[in-house]
């Protein structure tokens, strides 16, 4: 099977200039936890994703514990967190694949490079997302016939 046939087409995407808070929004209200970014002509520059939200995130939660001299200290860090935009924080270096590879092998690089999505880039562009969600949906339409019994288990 392609990833063509799993992956989700005309994904969700940001702009890099975006402020981090947009993307956070985007994502909570979709239910989403990969945003690819793009550049005004589609070409994949990065992916957001939940992880990298937390990362950024972090600074703030962690001020509430601080003494008040040290949160005074760093309260100019939080008025710069405001100010984020989704290029401070998205991860550059993105594992892409493209849709005529097998779902076999996506799923291996996913599972390798400790990975949620794959951004599925052709011609350069960005044509749609391959995400663990997609990869189970696949797998339970190969496999229609197993079910969750009463207790919750496989069969």
């Amino acid at each position: 099977m392609k990833v063509k046939e799993v992956m989700t087409r005309d994904p969700l995407t940001i702009d890099p200039e975006a402020p981090l808070g947009t993307a956070m929004d985007v994502m909570r209200r979709k239910r989403i936890r990969h945003l690819p970014v793009v550049d005004d002509a589609g070409r994949l520059m990065g992916i957001i994703t939940d992880r990298d939200l937390r990362q950024a995130s972090f600074g703030p939660a962690l001020a509430e514990h601080l003494s008040l001299g040290a949160q005074r200290r760093l309260r100019g860090i939080g008025q710069a967190l405001e100010e984020l935009r989704v290029k401070h924080a998205m991860t550059w270096v993105v594992v892409t694949t493209d849709p005529e590879a097998t779902i076999a092998r996506a799923a291996v690089v996913m599972f390798e490079r400790r990975i949620g999505s794959l951004p599925v880039v052709e011609d350069g562009k960005l044509v749609g997302i391959l995400t663990e969600r997609d990869l189970l949906l696949a797998l339970a339409r190969e496999f229609p016939d197993t079910g969750v019994d009463q207790q919750g288990f496989l069969w």
